[in-house]
């Protein structure tokens, strides 16, 4: 798979952190992630807007930090 898939062909995952209610929700793509090292990250209310590509180590820097201030 290429770095930039079709999102209508890639398998989005919701956040954990993401609440029954529809509320603040990401979605990202692993297995983009792992073929490619970038990691697609978009808004599951409005996907059509676009997605926004990290860098996959920066991707992991980021939720390591995120799960440090949610403990």
């Amino acid at each position: 798979m290429n770095a930039h898939p079709r999102p209508a062909l890639t398998e989005w995952v919701t956040s954990s952190y993401s609440g029954p209610e529809g509320g603040n929700c990401l979605e990202w793509a692993p297995a983009v992630a792992v073929t490619s090292g970038v990691v697609p990250v978009r808004d599951s209310k409005a996907p059509a807007v676009g997605t926004v590509r990290v860098d996959a180590r920066a991707w992991t820097a980021f939720v390591s930090h995120a799960r440090q201030q949610a403990a």
